[in-house]
């Protein structure tokens, strides 16, 4: 298909990192076919959007955090901006840059406004913060024309919560924008990398090893899983964990943080931009998170054939399916989820069976090349549908 200049769509977010993470490669892709512009926070991410995507970007500065005048200047801004730019379609990530674009959109009068919901925080706030959170959701989904669920369980709260009546459409099989299967492949990392990672952390052949990569926080049930992983008893097991502590967000507590410092068997490696290594060293992947929208992380674990403990939560459920290429346990379920990380460490056969339909599974439903080739489809059916 010939790129139309004509066509011309604005892809925002919040923040840049946003578009930088999560839209990598996306945006390069649609840009193909269309004008693309990104729009978000100025910062280097936005800076790496421009020089990795090959698009043209735009800063307009867009607060987190509920923040009534700031919020007003950027609407006024924003509005403006797409007056000013008149695309055919705006299409909107993160919660308050969708509100921001949503509104200013069809003030300006965009044709085709789409949100994407990666995740909802109202289920997991209580009393006004709720409700006000609730009534933010339903005037951006007024203000949109399309609205895209990462994942069936987003889906399930929008309607849940009453949030909208509009119809609801999960791009391909869910997650905003699939797996890169080649770069997440045991086939990329070399021997002699796994063999300097496992002098590194003094990781034995005969260790079978659980391994984390997220943020150190309650939230992501971390709590439960030194807890589950302490009282283990098993000789030769190790957890590795991969990411960084929250303390002035989502502090752990002093005892679980003392574990961790603690335990031999705990390895804490930190933030890391290049998770693979460690992921080809482990033998299975926890995850006992709280909440997700559509967590990339298992489905980065999956692609790199780790067999997953995840909890029973939207994005985590969708992917894993019990027993087939993974177990899943209810949240905060501290004894289910030792007993689960026993039975994988004991049951070879089991794990072999886990890990046999882990990354095909992958390919098959959340490549990139998948994700991509459907969102094209949709913005092509919508654009049909104008003329």
């Amino acid at each position: 298909m010939i790129k139309t200049s004509a066509i011309k769509i604005i892809r925002s977010s919040t923040v840049p990192v946003s578009l930088d993470i999560l839209l990598k490669g996306q945006l390069q892709y649609l840009n193909q076919f269309y004008n693309i512009k990104a729009v978000s926070g100025k910062g280097k991410n936005l800076e790496n959007v421009k020089n990795r995507e090959g698009v043209e970007v735009i800063e307009l500065e867009m607060q987190r955090q509920i923040s009534p005048m700031k919020d007003f200047i950027s609407l006024v801004k924003m509005y403006f901006l797409l007056k000013k730019e008149k695309p055919t379609i705006v299409h909107s990530i993160t919660p308050k840059g969708g509100l921001i674009t949503m509104l200013a959109g069809k003030l300006a009068g965009v044709p085709v406004r789409i949100h994407t919901f990666t995740g909802l925080i109202f289920p997991y706030r209580e009393g006004f913060m709720q409700k006000l959170l609730i009534y933010m959701d339903r005037l951006l989904c007024a203000s949109a024309t399309h609205i895209f669920p990462e994942g069936d369980g987003v889906k399930k709260n929008l309607i849940k919560y009453k949030i909208t009546q509009k119809p609801l459409e999960i791009i391909a099989n869910g997650n905003v924008n699939g797996i890169d299967t080649e770069h997440y492949s045991k086939a990329q990392i070399s021997p002699e990398i796994i063999s300097e990672l496992k002098n590194k952390y003094n990781l034995k052949d005969t260790d079978f090893i659980y391994c984390f990569v997220g943020r150190l926080v309650k939230d992501k049930g971390i709590t439960e899983l030194i807890n589950a992983f302490s009282s283990i008893k098993e000789p030769n097991t190790k957890l590795i964990l991969v990411g960084r502590q929250e303390p002035h967000l989502d502090p752990l507590d002093e005892k679980t943080i003392q574990e961790i410092e603690s335990n031999p068997n705990i390895i804490s490696v930190g933030f890391q931009s290049d998770i693979r290594p460690f992921l080809a060293v482990s033998d299975c992947f926890v995850f006992p998170s709280y909440r997700e929208g559509f967590p990339n992380v298992v489905l980065q674990a999956q692609s790199m054939e780790l067999p997953c403990i995840v909890t029973d939560i939207s994005g985590s459920n969708e992917i894993i399916q019990q027993n087939v290429n993974g177990i899943i346990i209810n949240k905060k379920d501290e004894e289910a989820l030792k007993q689960s990380m026993i039975e994988l460490k004991n049951n070879n056969n089991f794990l072999i069976h886990l890990k046999q339909n882990t990354r095909n599974n992958i390919i098959e439903k959340y490549s990139q090349k998948l994700v991509w080739e459907s969102l094209h489809q949709k913005y092509e059916e919508i654009l049909h549908q104008l003329k």
